[in-house]
């Protein structure tokens, strides 16, 4: 019996949405890295209007969640960059908790290389707190890939995820597509969508109703090379997916930034 409620619980916390990180930071990555140089302060901010709601085994739902995360990222040559999280939360009845830290290495394709696309590698690792995600060390290994066509912007994520402490550990090696589109409406507004996902484990999706997927309608306004604004709706596409999320990007370069910026 004692083994059956143990089963009926790693179950019930694997459900518990892990997407982009717990909502923390909702984003698909371009392909270029910050100027050397540069530092990058990013604020994610996240809420989720309809999630998980209660407590499962001391793990929090995420039903009315404030996510607040800080991103500092700063270029260190033309190829290279190292980003740095600091993930915090709000919910009624519980105030505003520390929940984690990531540390992120990314490295690029150089531009001398002239590829058809933009090309990095970006590998995230760090610790989240049990009580807002059953995972408590995980690592992301992310490959991203953009281009630019015409009017249209494209990017690709196929991201693999890897637990290990807590109870996906057994999961091993999870499948997490990113991708995003958008149109040039004018040369500062771009309107189009993101997609989010968690298949299941590389040896063998999950049922579709168990997977994560969350179509996220949005806007980035281009201002200036010096300015990052990101805005949009998430729509969860599965039970396991938070069914409605709101989320926000707002960022500012410090340092000699190149025409171009970095989108």
């Amino acid at each position: 019996m004692a083994s059956i409620l143990k089963a009926l619980l790693l179950s019930s916390l694997s459900l518990v949405p892990l997407l982009a990180q717990g909502n923390y930071e909702v984003q698909v990555y371009p392909g270029q890295v910050q100027d050397p140089g540069t530092t990058m302060f990013e604020l994610h901010s996240n809420f989720t209007v309809q999630g998980s709601k209660g407590e499962v085994n001391g793990v929090l739902g995420t039903e009315h969640q404030l996510h607040e995360t800080l991103e500092i990222t700063r270029g260190i040559t033309p190829w290279f960059e190292t980003g740095f999280y600091v993930f915090s939360s709000a919910q009624a009845g519980q105030g505003w908790q520390w929940v984690g830290d990531h540390i992120r290495p990314r490295i690029a394709a150089p531009e001398e290389w002239k590829w058809p696309v933009g090309a990095s590698l970006s590998l995230e690792f760090g610790y989240q707190r049990y009580h807002f995600s059953p995972d408590t060390w995980t690592l992301e290994i992310r490959p991203i890939i953009d281009k630019q066509i015409g009017r249209m912007y494209v990017a690709f994520n196929p991201t693999f995820d890897r637990s290990f402490h807590g109870p996906s550990v057994s999961q091993g090696v999870v499948f997490s597509p990113n991708f995003k589109m958008g149109w040039d409406f004018t040369k500062k507004i771009n309107v189009g969508f993101e997609y989010y996902g968690s298949l299941g484990p590389v040896t063998g999706f999950d049922l579709l109703r168990e997977q994560e997927q969350q179509i996220v309608p949005a806007i980035d306004l281009n201002l200036s090379p010096e300015w990052e604004f990101n805005f949009g709706v998430g729509i969860g596409m599965t039970q396991s997916t938070d069914h409605l999320l709101i989320k926000m990007i707002l960022g500012r370069r410090f340092g000699k930034v190149s025409k171009g910026g970095t989108n």
